[in-house]
């Protein structure tokens, strides 16, 4: 179940994973799109759905974000739904317009901190991945800078100037970088993506940041231990295969693997993490 639309980032990473399930397991996986709120809708029918290992929910970093955005729910993230596995991770990349004077994360710092309230970022709604990077990289700078949500691509409006700035997702970005008519100055993880070489983490200058894209499967709470075991030690096999990775490197992403223990404190600290941000950006749902 895949709470965004047909070639959304969770939409083609689910395929490729079900697609490599099915050849694991020799059985069929599909996906069903069940877009609207945040993904909120299709982690609602998971919840509902019966415990058997047969219906599972394509979450991701927005999951984590909605459990404080979104305080009427009829569920709850953490408590009705198991993860299962984490898949892979994506990276941000803060760039700006070329009309922007900074070349590297510390003189942007500098630079909007002479001209507080003066640079837009777009988003694409409050509580997006484009929305809460910029936030945490607001709350860990103390720079002023000004959100404009779009619910269309905004892109055009980047390009032009009318915004100055952007976190986005490589895949989606790499192509305007690459032919230079937007800067990158850095990325959201703690270390390089090969796709932007020369490209350093905003962790380098800004310690402790970090806001990666991350994908992975989720299940009804009560699906017995066994099932989960058994799914979360097929993915991580695929994960870990080296014929497979480069199908996920095609995506801009790196296969992410990890232990029950592991998992389960990563999906606690990316709660507490962005309900941090929510706060102090006083972020609301639309």
């Amino acid at each position: 179940m895949v709470g965004f639309p047909p070639g959304a980032a969770t939409d083609v990473v689910g395929r490729l994973l079900a697609q490599l399930l099915s050849e694991k397991l020799g059985q069929n996986f599909f996906v069903d799109n069940r877009p609207g709120a945040g993904s909120n809708l299709a982690a609602s029918e998971v919840v509902k759905a019966a415990p058997d290992g047969y219906t599972l929910l394509a979450m991701t970093v927005t999951n984590t974000v909605n459990e404080t955005l979104y305080t009427k729910l009829d569920f709850d993230f953490m408590r009705d739904l198991v993860p299962v596995a984490r898949t892979i991770l994506s990276a941000n990349v803060l760039v700006v317009n070329l009309s922007v004077p900074a070349k590297t994360v510390p003189e942007f710092i500098a630079y909007a901190k002479a001209n507080p309230g003066k640079l837009n970022y777009a988003s694409y709604g409050f509580g997006t991945a484009p929305n809460m990077s910029a936030e945490l990289f607001k709350m860990m700078t103390g720079v002023d800078l000004i959100h404009v949500p779009y619910h269309t691509n905004f892109m055009p409006d980047l390009l032009s100037g009318q915004v100055q700035l952007a976190f986005l997702p490589v895949p989606l970005i790499i192509g305007f970088i690459r032919s230079d008519k937007v800067r990158a100055l850095g990325v959201s993880g703690a270390a390089p993506t090969d796709a932007l070489p020369g490209v350093l983490p905003i962790a380098n200058f800004v310690p402790g940041y970090e806001a990666d894209i991350w994908h992975g499967i989720a299940a009804p709470k009560s699906t017995p231990p066994d099932v989960v075991e058994k799914l979360r030690d097929t993915i991580n096999g695929i994960l870990t295969d080296p014929a497979v990775k480069p199908k996920f490197e095609n995506l801009g992403a790196e296969p992410a693997p990890m232990s029950s223990v592991e998992l389960a404190k990563f999906t606690t600290s990316e709660v507490d993490k962005w309900a941090k941000v929510i706060k102090f950006a006083s972020i609301k749902p639309e």
